[in-house]
């Protein structure tokens, strides 16, 4: 995957494309898909998706380059089969806003793993914005009835530190497949990864109405393919600091799609928090950005893992 970039911003809203879009899964889970069936909704969100780019690219792994192999694995589990599987039983168990205030020190884990793995602090300019954004999206999101269903807010946090992890190792270890190879094989080796997942612990699917079908088409075409051929892309050319304050994006288009669409109310303190959450995902950027960018500099995330 190449890893130059003529302009970090455009870089950075190509790739906050793919956040939004991540943005609508809570809505057509709970609006389209049939009820208690996580892991299946996870299945069929990237199996497919996968099966399409692998087919399209028609670029393999180096077959014996094992190593190679083995880091594929290791990010398929933490970018897609751990996290989808449990994206979406927080998603069903919690409600939006809990789930996604877990979610939002996504940031913090990888500047952690910046700090840890490649010994290089992070600047405090980042550091402060992305506890600015967990405030934010404290205000944002969080009710005095909010609902704590410690299963779903295990599935969050768990969830949030392998998506951190798997943004923070896929900048590290640089693949040579184009990006839309990389992911469609990520997506696939995820899939296959919850297929036994899906069977043994969900019921079996109900006969489908036209809403459930194209839910789940497009959960997979747009909310995985295209989504996750951004998201990739994105963590090729950027900081993967910058990158995870990117997904702040999506709870956010949460609240915005709940207040367009279903008609939920958003309160004073809401939009502050809202106001709050941009600004951190501004400030990430601005701190991320070169000439100050030392998780991007040679030896920083590329550093062999």
């Amino acid at each position: 995957m190449p890893s130059q970039r003529s302009s970090p911003w455009l870089d950075a809203f190509i790739t906050a494309f793919g956040p939004v879009i991540w943005g609508s899964t809570y809505i057509v889970t709970t609006e389209l898909l049939p009820p208690d069936r996580p892991f299946t909704a996870a299945l069929l969100r990237t199996l497919p998706a996968g099966l399409l780019l692998v087919l399209w690219c028609r670029r393999w792994p180096v077959w014996g380059d094992w190593v190679g192999w083995r880091r594929l694995m290791v990010l398929s589990a933490l970018n897609i089969g751990v996290f989808q599987a449990l994206l979406f039983v927080a998603a069903y168990r919690l409600p939006g806003g809990v789930a996604a205030v877990v979610g939002a020190i996504g940031p913090l884990v990888v500047m952690g793993l910046v700090w840890a793995l490649d010994h290089r602090r992070p600047p405090g300019m980042a550091l402060g914005a992305g506890a600015l954004g967990v405030a934010g999206m404290a205000a944002l999101l969080l009710s005095p009835g909010a609902r704590w269903d410690m299963v779903g807010v295990a599935a969050a946090l768990v969830g949030t530190v392998c998506m951190a992890a798997g943004t923070f190792w896929s900048r590290r270890w640089q693949s040579d497949l184009p990006v839309l190879a990389f992911a469609g094989w990520q997506l696939l080796a995820g899939g296959v990864m919850l297929a036994p997942v899906a069977w043994a612990a969900d019921p079996p699917l109900p006969a489908l109405t036209v809403t459930h079908i194209g839910g789940y088409v497009y959960l997979s075409g747009v909310g995985a393919l295209l989504a996750y051929a951004l998201w990739f892309r994105g963590i090729a050319r950027l900081p993967s600091v910058a990158v995870s304050s990117l997904a702040l994006l999506s709870p956010v288009t949460a609240v915005l799609l709940g207040w367009v669409l279903l008609g939920q109310a958003m309160s004073g303190v809401a939009l502050v928090g809202m106001l709050v959450v941009l600004g951190s995902i501004l400030a990430v950027q601005w701190a991320m950005s070169p000439p100050v960018d030392p998780v991007a500099s040679p030896g920083g995330d590329k550093s062999p893992g």
